[in-house]
């Protein structure tokens, strides 16, 4: 009997939706990517800007 009520307890709880393994990778990457786009953008905008000021 106390064998069964353990066995239901550990199934009481549940996840937020976002707190799953898979949503974390998802937004680790997008973070990455998000990073990746923002150094290579602000790398052609000062490019952009040297020439233009550098002529």
């Amino acid at each position: 009997m106390s064998r069964l009520r353990k066995s239901q307890g550990d199934h009481r709880y549940y996840l937020l939706p976002g707190m799953g393994r898979s949503n974390r990778r998802h937004r680790r990457r997008v973070l990455l990517v998000a990073i990746f786009v923002g150094i290579c953008g602000s790398a052609l905008f000062g490019a952009l800007l040297y020439w233009v000021h550098g002529r």
